[in-house]
């Protein structure tokens, strides 16, 4: 556990003042689990106090499973105070996004919810307290105007572990805002996502980390052989067993589909294994998305992600990224300015 040094209070501080908007007198709830790091929750209410808002923290058994699953084992006392805050930012793992309550929560169109997931202490420092917010999002917005401009066209995406599928790029189905002023769902920032016709996906993905019903990295790659919907999981060591049983559940017992990939941008991220929320960050990495979508309403019964490092990606073979690096000459020089910070 990282103790509450000046560096992760003043993160904690740049998650809610600045990133989430929190304003004195707001309500703010924050959901933490016991598998959950204590530093980076206590140091959120404290920071949430030092602005004059109203804090809790609802302390839950993990749960089992994320989103529509996780429906049995919210109870009365969680759902009252979710439903009555302002600012909800849960830090459970597997987490909240995606469930009954959630999407009631999104219904209300009151509350603005961050998912922080497994982000840890050490994860909160450097993901909100070492890096500029302003000029990742600047890249961020510049890399989703270029995804923007090509819905329709081919992307590929290869890796040095042999990764190579290719896809129509599909709209958007939401924005990610600099701030979280309004009410909604918001993502730690250094991710873009890049979401595909999901009948259009072909070929092979080789991921060396897994979301499944826990994050962890594999002793093996794990392939997944793609061809519109997920036709078959190889390799990946012992967690094959946990992956086929989380896919089956996500798609009703069939493997289902691609839902996005992303591409991690965060220039202070680190791939340490232990967290998914900050290893999908680190730039040049991919999170890959199955099953049913979370920010649909009713979706996300079971969303597992698969991690790849270091893509390539070619929108209709012009070279964007290369080996993780951004190269396409419009978005160069803003990707090349995008450098941590306090350390």
């Amino acid at each position: 556990m990282l103790g509450n040094t000046p560096g992760l209070a003043r993160a904690a501080e740049a998650l809610l003042r600045d990133y989430m908007a929190v304003s004195a007198g707001e309500q703010v709830l924050i959901t933490a689990d016991t598998a959950g790091d204590a530093a980076a929750y206590w140091t959120i209410m404290e920071a949430g106090e030092a602005i004059g808002a109203n804090v809790s923290i609802l302390l839950l058994p993990q749960l089992p499973f994320q989103g529509r699953l996780a429906d049995p084992y919210i109870t009365t006392s969680l759902s009252a105070a979710a439903l009555a805050t302002d600012v909800w930012i849960d830090l459970t793992f597997p987490y909240l996004a995606g469930s009954k309550l959630h999407d009631q929560g999104m219904a209300s169109k009151r509350i603005r919810y961050l998912l922080g997931a497994d982000m840890n202490a050490a994860g909160l420092v450097r993901l909100f307290g070492c890096v500029d917010l302003d000029r990742c999002h600047a890249v961020h917005t510049a890399f989703d105007s270029l995804v923007d401009d090509a819905v329709g066209d081919l992307v590929r995406i290869t890796d040095g572990n042999g990764t190579d599928v290719q896809f129509r790029l599909a709209e958007r189905p939401y924005d990610k805002p600099r701030r979280g002023e309004q009410p909604g769902a918001y993502l730690v920032p250094g991710a873009c996502t890049l979401f595909p016709e999901i009948h259009s996906v072909q070929g092979e993905i080789r991921i060396g980390a897994m979301f499944h019903e826990y994050y962890t990295q594999l002793s093996a790659p794990m392939t997944l052989e793609v061809d519109g919907q997920i036709k078959a999981l190889t390799g990946g060591g012992n967690e094959q067993m946990v992956a086929d049983r989380a896919l089956r559940r996500a798609a009703g017992g069939d493997y289902g589909y691609i839902i996005h990939f992303t591409h991690g941008i965060h220039p202070a991220a680190r791939f340490t294994g232990e967290s998914f929320i900050e290893d999908m960050r680190v730039t040049g990495n991919d999170a890959i998305g199955m099953g049913l979508p979370w920010w649909q309403a009713g979706g996300g019964e079971n969303h597992p992600d698969g991690v790849l490092c270091m893509q390539t990606i070619e929108i209709n073979g012009e070279l964007i990224v290369e080996n993780g690096v951004i190269v396409t000459p419009s978005l160069v020089k803003q990707a090349a300015e995008l450098a941590p910070i306090g350390f």
